[in-house]
């Protein structure tokens, strides 16, 4: 696929610090931003509030085929629509997460939604975080990262998130088994599963913090030259 614009990867499993960092670089960088976990959340949304069974492929991919989804960016952050709901905070809840690495494993729901996350390749550049950004949607990108943690540190960071959202229960334990199982999944599968493309960074952020991941990656851009 010919690039139209400069594209910048940023693939890794749940909790690694991906859709932060993502953020980051677009706002340094000025490019676009695709979070292209969430348009599976807003096909496992849709599914969800469709009475959709999950486990059915054919059904979930007639979903993913009609999907009206829009991202608006604004000063809080990135606004998702589904049709003309806001469900940026509905897309996050644990269990669309999860009804979305379920739906993620079908070959034709990934087909339907593969031209979806590839539109979004507009100048100046595109910054795309992901699973499978630099192995099978931008395969020509001309920077990759793949960016992981422990599932522990993982966990911590989600239980963090979710209390500083106002969730007064949360059960670490669980938090855990859902990503150890969440990793298992995406890891195995048999379409895009979760591994670095092969010229991808590989950067552990289980010890690093944000301000030091965000400086390793975007001196890896500007080596690439991909900033006009």
């Amino acid at each position: 696929m010919a690039e139209v614009a400069p594209v910048i990867t940023i693939d890794g499993p749940s909790g690694s610090g991906k859709g932060t960092i993502s953020r980051l670089i677009a706002e340094q960088t000025g490019f676009h931003l695709l979070d292209s976990g969430a348009i599976y959340r807003l096909c496992a949304l849709a599914c969800l509030r469709g009475n959709t069974d999950i486990e059915d492929a054919d059904a979930v991919n007639r979903v993913a085929q009609t999907l009206d989804i829009r991202f608006d960016v604004g000063t809080a952050g990135v606004i998702v629509f589904l049709a003309q709901d806001d469900v940026t905070g509905d897309i996050r809840q644990e269990n669309v997460g999860m009804a979305a690495s379920t739906i993620a494993a079908f070959p034709s729901v990934r087909a339907s939604l593969l031209d979806c996350q590839r539109s979004f390749q507009q100048p100046p550049g595109l910054v795309a975080d992901g699973r499978d950004m630099g192995t099978v949607v931008f395969p020509s990108a001309g920077c990759k990262v793949f960016l992981t943690a422990s599932a522990e540190i993982r966990a911590d960071r989600r239980v963090k998130q979710l209390q500083d959202a106002g969730q007064a229960s949360v059960d670490r334990g669980q938090i855990l088994a859902d990503i150890i199982a969440r990793d298992e999944r995406d890891t195995n599968r048999a379409t895009s599963p979760l591994v670095p493309a092969a010229d991808a960074l590989v950067l552990d952020s289980t010890a690093l913090t944000i301000d030091e991941v965000l400086a390793e990656i975007m001196a890896l851009i500007k080596s690439r030259a991909l900033l006009g």
